[in-house]
Order: structure tokens, then C-alpha cells, then sequence
């Protein structure tokens, strides 16, 4: 099976995103990547045992060490990047070490901040091993950590040197976990690429099945639109906001069970329904596309419907804290159908609440 390269083009910041098997074991190919010889991997308790070794029989002759944090969103916290640095102070990291981010989005995040700190900037390479760090988390430059009040308050922009995206991890990937991943591969489809959607919804059997041919052309079509995204708006001033559609909703319902009831992509995947219910209350769309969407996504065994017990005010007094918000309004990403996603400067707060509480349970139904 042939390996797809996606780069993603910032001129002289350039990079490769490899998508194919038994890359992490390339080790031709992704080291000919680290300018130094000092190396840190950062794992997590779940990927380390798998994969670790594989990698490190790729460092023969440098100077490397690693870190392994507990596997969770949870632990994606400025506690845990104090750790990571430290650990390339142990290491001796000059300005040309680099660190490797093997694992999920946890790690890909957390790991690319604190190589972004560290010296004020050092090379890093992603590695994801979910399917949703490969089609979205380990792209783009976007890396931070979670405060209390808030999911990624903490970041900044650093690109990967390369993105090693080996899709023969994705058979050790629990089947939650999998299935959370496509909630983002559903998202770029929203998007902007209505004919990606049709391809999705002809092809649920075999992605559920994690047919190796049809996760070789998902993932490549999910990372070519959002290279070509990053590619515009590196910096998220325009339409690179439009990646977030969804994730409004999302983060605030990560937030309010403490990280632990929701994996992202199953968040993500309310979340877009809430979106599609709000850009119905605003006459932007009609109910036929939020079924739509909604039928895909519980195909895909996804969520549709907000968690019992969550209080729409407290859901939107955590949505206030989203970062696409300006001081006076909420800034929502809505659309007007499939593959017409737009950014929404002023929606008023009572709008937002009314639509949580009208949505309540039945946000996916008819």
C-alpha cells in the first residue's frame, strides 16, 4: 500500500504529512527529520507499551530520553508540560533537540507547547496514533493545555517539523476511541466538501470496519482540507475559525464534566448537531440537513444528544470563555447546509440558551 504525502505549505516553514502502515518503523524516512541529537519522546501510559519501542529502534546514536504521561484529557495540564520540561533539562536539549509527540491528542498538544516554550521554540515531530490526532489535532500548529475554567486557554501556534501518521496504529485504537475520531473526519466534510459527506455516508461499512484502503483515503482527503485551511489562516484570523464548527458547544461540555464524561470527539459530535439546531432558530438552514448529519453520525455509533443533568446557563456561562469570542458577543461557527459553514460574529446569549433548552434531548430527532 502506497504512502500519501499531504504538505502543508507556509513557505519556508513547510512540511510532511506522511499517511500510511508501518511508517513509525520508517525510520529512514522520519529521521533524516531531526537536525540535532537530542531527542524526547513524549507518550502516555497506553501508546508507550505499543509503539515506544518502535520508535526508539529508529534513535540508535542520539542522545534520547522519554516521558511518558497517564493517558487522559484530564492530564493535559500546565503541571504535566512542567514536566516535560524538565525532562529535556535532564536531557541537555539544545536549540537543535527535538521532540517527539507519540500518541494521541493529549500528547501531540501538550508536547508541542512545551517544544514551543522550551528556548522559546525547538523542532517537533508529531506522531498521532488516534485517528483523531491524525486527521485533525497533529496538523496545523495548534498546540496548548487545559485550565479549569477552559480547554486549550493555554497555547500557541508552533509547527511540526513532519507528521508521521502510521494508520496501522489505528488497530490497537479501542473501538470508543475510533469512533471519536470520525466525529472530526465528519466535521471537515460539514465543512466545505459536500461531495466528501456523500463519499462518508456510501462508505460506513468499511469504515466502521477499518478497511485499510478506505482509512488511507479518508484520512488523506480530512488532512488535505485542513492543510488547505492552515494553508490560508495560519493564525486562525479568518477562515481557519471555520475548523471550530462544532466545537463551541463542544469544549463547554468537555469542560463541565471535568474532561471525564466525554471524549472530545464525541463532544465535537453534539456539538455540531447543537450548531446545526441554532443555525435553524437564526433561519439559516433547515431541519433536513441537522437529520443528515445527525443519521451519519449515529452510524457511527456518535453521540447526538447532550448529556442528562447539563444546565443549559451553565453550559453557556462556559461557552463565554471560548476563544473565538469577542468581549460583547458570542462568535459562532453555523451553516446553511452541508458544506456551507460560515463564522457568525454577534449571536446574542438568549438565543444560544434557547436553543440549548428547546434542544435538550432531542437535538439529533425528528
Amino acid at each position: 500500500m502506497n504512502v500519501h504525502t499531504v504538505t502543508v505549505a507556509l513557505g519556508q516553514r513547510s512540511y510532511p504529512v506522511w499517511v500510511g502502515p508501518g511508517l513509525l518503523a520508517d525510520h529512514a524516512r522520519w529521521r533524516a527529520m531531526l537536525r540535532g541529537r537530542h531527542v524526547l519522546v513524549v507518550s502516555n501510559t497506553t501508546v508507550a507499551p505499543l509503539y515506544l519501542p518502535r520508535v526508539s529502534a529508529g534513535l540508535d546514536g542520539m542522545h534520547w530520553s522519554s516521558h511518558v504521561l497517564d493517558d487522559g484529557e484530564a492530564h493535559k495540564t500546565l503541571a504535566n508540560v512542567d514536566g516535560v520540561l524538565g525532562a529535556l533539562a535532564t536531557l541537555g536539549a539544545t536549540r537543535d533537540a527535538c521532540v517527539l509527540a507519540l500518541g494521541g491528542g493529549v500528547v501531540g498538544d501538550l508536547a508541542g507547547f512545551s517544544a514551543a516554550c522550551w528556548m522559546r521554540g525547538i523542532d517537533f515531530v508529531q506522531m498521532p496514533t488516534t485517528l483523531l490526532a491524525m486527521v485533525d489535532a497533529s496538523v496545523g500548529g495548534k498546540t496548548g493545555v487545559n485550565l479549569p475554567a477552559g480547554k486549550n486557554l493555554v497555547g500557541a501556534f508552533h509547527q511540526p517539523r513532519a507528521v508521521v501518521a502510521d494508520i496501522g496504529t489505528l488497530e490497537s485504537l479501542p473501538e470508543r476511541e475510533y469512533r471519536a475520531g470520525l466525529a472530526e473526519v465528519v466535521k471537515a466534510a460539514c465543512i466545505g466538501d459536500r461531495a466528501f459527506f456523500t463519499w462518508l455516508e456510501d462508505h460506513v461499512d468499511a469504515i466502521v470496519a477499518r478497511d485499510r484502503h478506505a482509512l488511507l483515503e479518508m484520512i488523506s482527503r480530512a488532512i488535505r482540507f485542513k492543510a488547505d485551511v492552515v494553508q490560508r489562516d495560519e493564525a486562525e484570523h479568518g477562515v481557519r475559525a471555520l475548523l471550530n464548527f462544532g466545537h463551541t458547544f463542544a469544549h463547554a461540555l468537555e469542560a463541565i464534566s471535568g474532561y471525564r464524561l466525554l471524549l472530545h470527539g464525541e463532544a465535537v459530535a453534539i456539538g455540531m448537531v447543537l450548531a446545526a439546531h441554532l443555525s435553524e432558530h437564526l433561519g439559516m438552514s433547515a431541519p433536513v440537513a441537522r437529520h443528515r448529519l445527525a443519521r451519519l453520525l449515529q452510524k457511527f455509533s456518535l453521540p447526538v444528544t447532550m448529556p442528562p443533568g447539563v444546565e443549559p446557563m451553565a453550559l453557556l456561562e462556559l461557552m463565554r470563555l471560548d476563544k473565538k469570542n469577542t468581549a460583547d458577543a458570542l462568535r459562532m461557527i453555523l451553516w446553511r447546509g452541508i458544506g456551507r459553514v460560515e463564522i457568525v460574529d454577534t449571536v446574542g446569549e438568549a438565543v444560544v440558551l434557547g436553543t440549548l433548552e428547546h434542544a435538550g434531548q432531542q437535538v439529533g430527532g425528528n
